[in-house]
């Protein structure tokens, strides 16, 4: 017993050393090369020994096996003597990729499989764009802990601001100290110091000005450098094309992306479902809600399979700030109750607006919400009718398959653990992740569990809007078929 015990240990030691080796690799691509790493779309990026090793105990869930470190270790060793332009790479697939190929060798292999961006250090067609934060409440933080973490070598997204009303003279020392501090997703990943002269955050080497103003309409931001700006409004203060429009009359911004549904003829995006609509005349695009971006992937996969008939939905979600803590007055209905001691029935605007990301799904959805007091993590029950009808166990497969292999597996996520409750899904990337034990099938009557971060995981599908809209996510390597290499987002 003791001999194996040993063997064991020593084996798991082994492992460790060789994703320790990783790191420096890994980071080398990332910094120099603008190359992005994941095993089967779980960023490698500034994770530790054991998050390495947790990615590749992953790969099983497509697999069957581990994939073993063994292997991509000295892929990674010959990726970092590529001299690589800007790409996005899934090292299991390339590794499964050679292991179905007729080539011998891992380098031939690679130089053929990325010969767009061999050779090509320093060659990214991606240009820098500017990011403004208007607003730094919660889904404003959580964009900048992301765009942060994915600064990289300085292309792609740049955050380069934050604009917030003055609450005070200590409010850029409150301000930092909210970014470093969470009580739902915990400490910044990183360092964060305050220039007091220059109203400056400095966040893992990314200076954030802080920019007070009261206006969205009055702000010089060529005055701090900063030119044809995506600002990223998260204030929800307003949500048509006429308020949102202030924004393009301050200098220096290109383009506006609002983090909640949009009124009128406003394009709401899902990315994942409607990404593809966004043109370079599109100056004002929203996001949608973070229920929509959760409910609409799954939807879409059941109604290409099995066409739905109707359905509703019913959110059973967390908690936000709009709601008192207290009993008192409220303009909305139900919300004045106290939200830290009750569930609050409440409406959602979430199945109407699933049509505007899905056409062929409207008229065809109700929904409703109850509030419940927790802070973050909600969930949204799909009770659906069917055209065609399916069991339990065939429609969670082709949902598990979708989750890893589709063009929606950054969207759609699937577990079918017996233990998981809702603070294990805090900090999913994934817009939805449908409980496979909770799914009940009665033939064309099916009803889904979909969990969803409905504030790391919304904000995620914001970054992927972002991209799309300013046109720098590297191109990925291998494509999901066997078309030329596609687009890959950063989250």
């Amino acid at each position: 017993m003791t001999n194996n015990c040993d063997t064991i240990l020593d084996s798991w030691i082994g492992r460790e050393s060789m994703a320790e080796a990783m790191i420096p690799l890994i980071g080398r691509l990332y910094r120099d090369n603008n190359v992005l790493t994941s095993i089967h779309g779980r960023s490698l990026i500034n994770q530790s020994v054991i998050s390495l090793l947790k990615a590749h105990r992953f790969a099983r869930q497509v697999d069957d096996v581990e994939l073993p470190v063994e292997e991509t270790l000295p892929l990674l060793q010959v990726l970092g003597t590529l001299q690589l332009g800007a790409a996005s790479l899934d090292l299991a697939r390339l590794l499964s990729n050679f292991k179905a190929s007729d080539e011998g060798d891992l380098e031939t292999f690679l130089r053929a499989e990325l010969a767009d961006v061999v050779n090509r250090f320093g060659a990214d067609e991606r240009t820098s764009t500017d990011v403004v934060l208007y607003g730094f409440g919660r889904i404003g933080r959580l964009l900048a802990r992301i765009l942060i973490e994915h600064s990289g070598g300085g292309h792609g997204l740049r955050l380069r601001a934050i604009v917030v009303r003055k609450g005070g003279d200590a409010d850029l020392t409150k301000r930092a100290s909210l970014l470093r501090r969470d009580s739902v997703h915990g400490p910044f990943n990183g360092t964060i110091t305050v220039d007091q002269d220059k109203n400056i955050i400095l966040a893992n080497g990314t200076s954030i000005q802080v920019i007070y103003s009261d206006s969205p309409a009055t702000i010089d931001y060529t005055a701090y450098g900063i030119h044809d700006a995506l600002v990223v409004d998260n204030t929800g203060r307003w949500r048509d094309e006429e308020g949102l429009s202030q924004h393009l009359q301050s200098r220096g911004v290109a383009k506006v992306l609002l983090t909640a549904p949009g009124k009128g003829t406003l394009k709401n995006i899902v990315h994942g479902i409607n990404h593809g609509t966004i043109t370079d005349h599109d100056t004002i695009v929203t996001a949608a809600s973070c229920t929509t971006n959760a409910i609409t992937p799954v939807l879409k996969v059941l109604n290409d399979k099995y066409g739905i008939v109707h359905g509703h939905v019913e959110t059973v979600h967390s908690f936000t700030n709009d709601q008192n803590l207290t009993d008192n007055f409220h303009k909305g209905d139900r919300r004045g109750r106290s939200a830290a001691l009750n569930m609050v029935l409440t409406e959602t605007g979430a199945a109407k607006a699933v049509a505007k990301a899905l056409p062929e799904l409207e008229g065809k959805l109700s929904g409703n919400s109850i509030r419940v007091p927790t802070p973050n993590v909600s969930m949204a029950i799909l009770n659906l009718t069917l055209e065609n009808g399916t069991t339990k166990d065939e429609v969670n497969t082709y949902l598990r398959d979708m989750s890893l292999n589709s063009g929606l597996r950054k969207q759609i996520d699937f577990i079918d653990s017996p233990e998981v409750v809702s603070s294990d899904f805090v900090g999913s990337r994934r817009a939805g992740i449908v409980d496979g034990l909770a799914t009940i099938s009665n033939d064309k009557h099916l009803v889904l569990y979909v969990w969803y971060d409905n504030e790391f995981g919304y904000s995620c599908q914001v970054v992927r809007v972002m991209e799309e809209m300013a046109g720098v996510h590297p191109r990925a390597f291998p494509a999901l078929d066997a078309a030329a290499p596609q687009a890959a987002a950063l989250v």
